[in-house]
């Protein structure tokens, strides 16, 4: 059995849970595509390029079998299946059958059935379910695509909040979160396995346990400990853990930062100095448009009280660009505050106008000349802070986590989307190491073990 995974971390992890399921049952696994009698597809369905790359590996790989292995069987799982199994069943016969999010933890017995199934039968079986309730425990059995030293967790899934530009919740419903206890549990059993990067990632990270509460917490609520589980009190748990690890927090949302977990972040000898924070935006129009719960003055508020509570701290965030209704002085505003907050990280979307979203029947939608020249614009502006705040790393020692034996990453850098440290000599993969930054190349640094 072979699988294809598309998309971001979070889907990740499901085909981690199918492929775990898959091996205790049994089955091999193959990473050449080629070899597998059954082949899973896990799509992604978030924006319109998402589900082309989706369609069109699906297309291409029932062209490959059909000279390479024509009795191989197709599985189509995750977001776009979920999504649209009922549209896709008629205009992909080809694929043998459609399961959703909440089918990952009984794959093992979905693939057998697949096997067994007539190759004459008509129709591909749709085994979706019309609303996701699933999250994993501790327990749920994985089979890491990931290297050893690296590990995805997810604390929570779904997500409570109403981004008109988002269709994330139609597809893997409210947030719903792990115990603290199962997060924990799991976290204790890759670290005994040599993991030394624990990644935390949902819809909403800094949600997490809000919606266990006695009396249920509202999606812009202040956080507060003291009535119940919350992401603070998890990473207190987490940084007890014995070990030399990493703990990296990804996907927090602005609303719900609070002092308590800076506070925490600060103190926590684990936590790594790095915040992950997609804004979206920073011009009220813009962020009362796009449904963010939020307003420039709470986010100006917020950086500030992160950059003075957390010393060494690197910011992520991604912002959207042609958003309908954007106009050249909402885009001004967006530039100036891009320079003038000067993020250590940062990505920038162009607006994808999605079927089913409120976004996508406002007025105001934006040509796609005018997204391509505002993302370009931001970017060449960024471009250039990345470059003034590497070079001025040079002679600095940092640690890093060894990825490769000449590539590494620091604790502002997380796996596939940030910078890399480029080693002038190799060095243990998947160890720590203290270099000395010698140069930079833009975004990555080059370094000498110090």
């Amino acid at each position: 059995m072979g699988i294809i995974s598309l998309g971001c971390a979070k889907n990740l992890v499901d085909s981690e849970i199918m492929l775990g399921g898959a091996a205790k049952a049994g089955f091999t696994l193959t990473k050449n595509s080629d070899d597998a009698d059954l082949l899973v597809i896990n799509t992604c369905g978030f924006i319109d390029a998402a589900k082309e790359e989706s369609i069109d590996t699906i297309l291409e790989m029932h062209e490959r079998r059909m000279t390479a292995r024509p009795n191989q069987k197709i599985i189509v799982a995750g977001c776009l299946s979920q999504r649209y199994s009922a549209q896709l069943r008629e205009e992909i016969p080809e694929v043998d059958a459609f399961i959703g999010l909440d089918q990952v933890s009984d794959f093992a017995r979905i693939a057998q059935e697949v096997l067994e199934k007539e190759p004459t039968s008509a129709a591909p079986l749709n085994l979706v379910t019309r609303r996701s309730r699933y999250i994993p425990d501790y327990s749920t059995p994985r089979f890491r695509l990931t290297p050893r030293h690296s590990a995805y967790v997810k604390i929570a899934e779904g997500c409570n909040h109403p981004c008109s530009f988002c269709v994330i919740p139609q597809m893997r419903g409210r947030h719903r979160s792990r115990t603290i206890a199962s997060v924990v549990a799991e976290a204790k059993q890759l670290i005994a396995n040599g993991t030394r990067e624990i990644n935390l990632i949902s819809q909403d990270t800094t949600y997490f346990g809000m919606d266990l509460w006695e009396e249920k917490a509202g999606p812009r609520q202040p956080v507060d400990s003291s009535r119940g589980p919350t992401l603070r009190r998890l990473l207190e748990e987490l940084d007890a853990i014995d070990g030399d690890f990493w703990i990296r927090m990804l996907y927090t949302h602005p609303a719900h930062w609070s002092d308590e977990l800076i506070h925490t972040i600060a103190q926590s000898r684990k936590v790594a100095r790095y915040v992950d924070i997609p804004l979206q935006h920073i011009h009220d129009d813009m962020l009362s448009a796009m449904r963010r719960e939020t307003s420039r003055s709470h986010i100006e508020g917020l950086i500030t009280r992160l950059r003075a509570g957390i010393p060494n701290l690197a910011i992520r965030t991604t912002f959207i660009t042609g958003f309908p209704g954007e106009t050249d002085e909402h885009f001004e505003s967006l530039l100036n505050f891009i320079e003038t907050t000067r993020f250590e990280r940062l990505g920038v979307f162009k607006y994808s106008q999605e079927e089913g979203s409120r976004a996508a029947k406002m007025d105001g939608q934006i040509p796609a000349t005018v997204k391509n020249k505002r993302h370009a614009r931001a970017m060449k502006l960024q471009q250039k802070i990345a470059r003034e705040i590497a070079d001025a790393r040079k002679g600095q020692t940092m640690r890093v986590l060894v990825e490769q034996p000449l590539i590494a990453r620091s604790e502002h850098d997380a796996p596939d989307v940030d910078c890399r440290v480029l080693l002038t000599s190799p060095l243990p993969a998947g160890e720590f190491a203290t270099v000395t930054i010698t140069g930079s190349q833009v975004y990555d640094l080059t370094a000498q073990l110090a």
